[in-house]
């Protein structure tokens, strides 16, 4: 994933030179800076669901949800605050005008911030799930 030069944290480090640093991967800073932003805010019912080996698009998924529009707007806002504080930056938003579904690509992680109606319809724990539930029935 390209990043631009970070800004340096109250330490003098950014988190990427602390990923160089040690063994703390880039994709693990992101789970961190995405889940900080969440809370935050107060984000709903946030899980995380690792999908490395399922997909070739991301590593984890993140989905979380808001109480209103304004809420899911302003957390995907947060979201994409915190990881530009640590140096990256998104490879796209999508759903910021209606605010019913922001996702946030972050390239190993991707964000999903839903209205809980909107969250049950589409059921992506479920999609994402389906092959922990047939072996485990």
């Amino acid at each position: 994933m390209p990043t631009l030069p970070s800004k340096p944290t109250a330490r003098g480090r950014t988190d990427l030179t602390r990923a160089a640093a040690t063994s703390v991967s880039a994709s693990e800073i992101l789970r961190e800076r995405v889940l900080a932003a969440l809370e935050e805010l107060k984000a709903r019912d946030v899980r995380l669901i690792d999908v490395r080996g399922k997909t070739s698009i991301a590593d984890t998924l993140v989905i979380a949800s808001g109480t209103s529009t304004r809420h899911v707007k302003a957390l995907a806002d947060e979201v994409v605050k915190f990881v530009k504080q640590a140096g990256m930056f998104p490879l796209g938003v999508e759903g910021q005008s209606e605010a019913e579904w922001v996702l946030v690509d972050l390239g190993d992680v991707i964000v999903h911030v839903m209205l809980p109606r909107i969250r049950e319809f589409y059921g992506l724990e479920r999609l994402w799930s389906v092959e922990a539930a047939e072996a485990a029935g």
